[in-house]
């Protein structure tokens, strides 16, 4: 089965951040990812992660203003700056903790402006091009409209466009199950296809964004599928716990974490 990572946002939550490190690999957990890490130090971060013999799966670049709505700055006008600042300080928390992908942001604005799409290719380029000598890849995740509305890169299309027009070979696509099925469905078949430029996969329960197996999908088989297709790398538990986190575990019975 898949190399599962415990996402320490959305899971864990009874624990303080710092704390939940070492709850998720008291559970089993071999990996996590989180949105953000930027409230605390590199080295406290990196310290937790060490501690509790846990991989770094992925995390975020800085996206903003997130208390003030802001969904990633990558798309937005004036922002160049700024962009290329929170590049370097997600540099310093990747050599920290050793994560060899980091997911962008794109912000809130128009998905059909020529003017966003141009500023946002280039903005993808400038981060690939600083994480590259680090081997890190960039990740690119389309969000789908009802979570998050007015999400520039909200289409896989899309998102599978871009990757192939700028053929940067440290760029990936963050495949979240859960937003594809809202945005197309056609899950196990879409996974087939964009198997070659997957750099992450995403799991959590349709529609409700639950733990796997609670939702209208057979999360058990895309498991299954994800095995078949050879896939290797990390499926990130980013899924709200419908009760309690440990408790909310029960699914992993029908799985073997590796």
């Amino acid at each position: 089965m898949p190399r599962f990572a415990a996402n320490l946002s959305m899971m864990f939550n009874e624990w303080s951040f710092l704390d939940r490190f070492a709850a998720a690999a008291d559970a089993g957990f071999k990996a996590v990812e989180f949105l953000f890490p930027y409230d605390f130090s590199p080295e406290d971060v990196a310290g937790r992660l060490k501690a509790a013999g846990l991989e770094q799966a992925l995390f975020n670049l800085p996206p903003g203003d997130w208390a003030a709505g802001e969904r990633g700055i990558a798309a937005l006008a004036g922002r160049h700056d700024e962009f290329r600042a929170s590049v370097m300080k997600a540099l310093d928390y990747a050599l920290a903790t050793g994560v060899k992908r980091l997911h962008m942001m794109a912000g809130l604005a128009p998905s059909h402006s020529a003017e966003a799409g141009e500023r946002y290719r280039d903005a993808v380029r400038m981060a690939c091009a600083t994480m590259e000598p680090h081997g890190i890849d960039i990740v690119l995740e389309p969000i789908n409209r009802r979570d998050m509305p007015g999400y520039f890169l909200n289409d896989f299309d899309m998102a599978g466009e871009i990757i192939d027009e700028l053929g940067l070979p440290n760029l990936k696509l963050q495949y979240d199950i859960y937003h594809r099925q809202i945005l197309h469905g056609d899950v196990v078949k879409s996974l087939e296809e964009l198997l070659p430029v997957i750099g992450h996969v995403q799991i959590a329960s349709v529609p409700l964004r639950n733990e796997p197996g609670t939702g209208e999908l057979n999360d058990f088989r895309i498991f299954n599928e994800l095995d078949r297709l050879g896939y290797d790398g990390f499926v990130g538990c980013e899924y709200r716990p419908a009760g309690a986190t440990l408790e909310g575990l029960g699914w992993m019975k029908q799985t073997t974490l590796r």
